[in-house]
């Protein structure tokens, strides 16, 4: 009996979608947001126009594929460092550390994910970028240790994930132009937020 063999439009769908996020994770850190299109995305794959919409409704819902996909990269980054850390200082420790690991080995892509909402608001649906969404976990983080008796529990958990995010944002921004030694950055961030969280 012959086996079955699929189509091979069925067999090139899998690798079509492949070749896109390529393009667009490629063109959306070397250009933008708004400066790449999607017949951009596609001749940057070597597929037809035509094809793009195969797999996405428009470059808004591919953005927001790419970002998904950071983020996905990121936390199995943070994950794979972070381990049994056993203190609050050793967690956020190591979760520094990675993400600037992470930063070093993809350049441009948090700073291309982590584009704001606003920049590319879609018919006034605007999507949470990466940022918004570390922020977010952060403060669940705090939340948690508050519950815990771990994280002090005067502060409002969402506006100091907000803060922890913009402080390693801006933090690996200012190493990367005053060349500070990386380990130094990490250093100073955890023992300030060690300092702010605990009781």
């Amino acid at each position: 009996m012959d086996s079955y063999t699929a189509p091979r439009a069925v067999r090139r769908k899998p690798e079509s979608l492949g070749k896109l996020k390529k393009s667009a994770r490629k063109l959306f850190v070397e250009r933008g947001y708004h400066a790449t299109r999607p017949q951009d995305i596609a001749r940057e794959a070597g597929l037809g126009h035509g094809t793009f919409y195969l797999h996405y409704e428009d470059k808004h819902a591919c953005f927001l594929a790419f970002v998904d996909d950071a983020r996905a990269e990121l936390y199995g980054f943070i994950r794979d460092r972070i381990g049994q850390s056993d203190s609050l200082e050793e967690m956020i420790a190591a979760t520094l550390g990675a993400i600037y690991e992470y930063a070093d080995a993809n350049p441009g892509i948090l700073n291309a994910a982590m584009t704001d909402e606003a920049i590319i608001d879609t018919e006034g649906s605007p999507a949470r970028s990466l940022m918004q969404r570390l922020a977010y976990d952060w403060a669940e983080i705090v939340r948690d240790g508050m519950e815990r008796g771990t994280a002090v529990g005067i502060y409002d958990a969402d506006i100091i994930g907000q803060a922890i995010v913009g402080a390693i944002h801006q933090c690996r921004l200012e190493s990367e132009r005053s060349r500070r030694p990386r380990s130094e950055v990490i250093s100073n961030l955890t023992r300030f937020l060690v300092r702010a969280l605990t009781p």
